[in-house]
């Protein structure tokens, strides 16, 4: 069975966006040892999942930076758009190569994903979306890029229980710390 995975950038205080989407937060001066991780974590992935609102933001900004390192893995790589809201009409969606949209029921079509043949599946977000990811208890790996930043406030993943065990953690000098969790056998 293909694993779900979710990678997402967290400040220290549980937020992945301020209140307002802000993201001037996170750091992107990364090491090679944080670049070689998240090459390691995202090569055996086959598919990505993203909710409507990173989509329309994650898709054309990989797409300019198709020549940076792991550019080409992004735009290539097959991704599902999960979205109530949008139609395969809509202007933006005629712009994503390599994207399809899923208005179907969150839990019965990740779970049909993750019981078809082939690598592992990620996920980026955006907030709700990974929210719901997580209420449904559908994530199966949890690495958490924890940036060294109180926010106060903001948008948060953990909106309902999750009981995790730490698998790995790991320091890079760029001040970000890898927490890699799987969900606890209850």
């Amino acid at each position: 069975m293909r694993k779900l995975k979710l990678q997402m950038q967290i400040s220290l205080d549980g937020f992945v966006a301020g209140p307002n989407g802000e993201m001037d937060w996170l750091v992107w001066n990364w090491d090679d040892a944080l670049n070689q991780y998240v090459t390691d974590l995202t090569e055996p992935v086959e598919t990505i999942v993203l909710g409507r609102k990173l989509a329309e933001g994650f898709i054309p900004a990989w797409k300019a930076q198709i020549d940076e390192p792991g550019g080409r893995k992004m735009v290539e790589t097959p991704k599902i758009v999960f979205s109530k809201s949008l139609s395969p009409t809509d202007p933006a969606v005629a712009d994503w190569e390599y994207a399809t949209l899923n208005s179907g029921d969150l839990a019965q079509e990740i779970t049909r994903l993750k019981q078809q043949p082939g690598g592992d599946i990620i996920a980026y977000g955006g907030a709700e979306f990974v929210s719901e990811l997580i209420r449904l208890n559908l994530i199966d790996e949890y690495h958490l890029l924890v940036n060294p930043t109180g926010l106060g406030q903001g948008m948060a993943i953990f909106r309902h229980r999750a009981d995790l065990r730490l698998q790995h953690a790991q320091a890079f000098s760029c001040g970000i710390t890898a927490l890699c969790y799987v969900p606890s056998k209850t």
